[in-house]
């Protein structure tokens, strides 16, 4: 017997007192069975965030009535909502130039079932991993890039995009701009990841060049893309400490597996609808 489906709504609105017991009395009225809830208040900005769960086993209303049946209190709070069901699993295109580190480690995670995504199709501006999207049997789409075909390669990932269904876009060391048509078409929907050392290391061989500095912390940094390049807002974060003994070989090695894990870990918050974007920032309720 398959497990009852459940409901995920994300809120946020002005904070005002009544919101809770506005939204919990709701779902009880229906007979839900709030399984989570979190919330969160932001004082500076008069903002208020929540995050709710709850089980549609006994749910007296249809999964197609609910969101316009919480109109009335959305606008009685001026509030900005976005309800899932944990049964409509998101779809996700990785997009891939030719570091393989963080494509083979979403990949795994997928086939063993820790990533509750589904991944129809692979696209790359090179044709250097078209042999792992194989091993996993996933769809693989190349899409050369220059300067004088990029707007309509875009276009035309966009369009195989909407024809697969794609609601969330990853760039798994995807080594290209992402231009205005597709931030538009994805907005808070296209993940990125990239070491941390920005601004200070900017260019190639960020890790060389840190090397020459002697840094001392190195990390990675995972957010959504939006029109201002690498400013997007930040869904995760870590670091690791390294030290002279340590080559530039050991500091590209230590910040791949950070990538991979930062990265792995925003896109498990997204497709779990975990992250409540709120002007550039995020509110993440892990």
């Amino acid at each position: 017997m398959a497990s009852p489906d459940i409901a995920t709504l994300l809120i946020h609105c002005p904070d005002r007192p009544g919101l809770v017991h506005d939204v919990t009395g709701f779902i009880f009225s229906h007979q839900g069975n709030i399984i989570d809830l979190q919330q969160h208040i932001d004082p500076e900005q008069n903002a208020f965030f929540m995050r709710l769960e709850w089980s549609l086993e006994n749910f007296t209303l249809e999964k197609e009535e609910i969101e316009a049946r919480l109109q009335p209190i959305a606008r009685r709070h001026e509030m900005q909502m976005r309800l899932s069901f944990a049964s409509q699993r998101k779809r996700i295109a990785l997009f891939v130039t030719k570091e393989n580190h963080c494509l083979y480690d979403l990949l795994a995670r997928h086939e063993s079932g820790d990533l509750p995504v589904d991944i129809p199709v692979i696209i790359a501006n090179h044709e250097t991993l078209r042999p792992a999207a194989e091993r996993f049997g996933i769809p693989f789409h190349h899409f050369p890039i220059t300067k004088d075909n990029k707007t309509t390669q875009e276009q035309a990932m966009i369009v195989l995009l909407k024809q697969e269904r794609v609601d969330t876009v990853v760039l798994a060391k995807y080594m290209q701009i992402i231009g205005p048509a597709m931030i538009a078409e994805f907005p808070n929907g296209i993940l990125n990841i990239h070491h941390s050392f920005l601004p200070a290391f900017v260019g190639a061989k960020p890790y060389h060049q840190a090397f020459q500095r002697g840094v001392k912390i190195i990390g990675a940094t995972s957010h959504y893309v939006t029109a201002d390049l690498d400013e997007g807002p930040i869904i995760h974060q870590d670091v690791m400490r390294v030290s002279h003994e340590d080559s530039v070989n050991d500091l590209v090695r230590l910040g791949r597996d950070l990538e991979k894990t930062v990265l792995a870990k925003a896109l498990w918050w997204h497709a779990r609808d975990r992250v409540l974007v709120f002007k550039n920032k995020t509110v993440v309720f892990d």
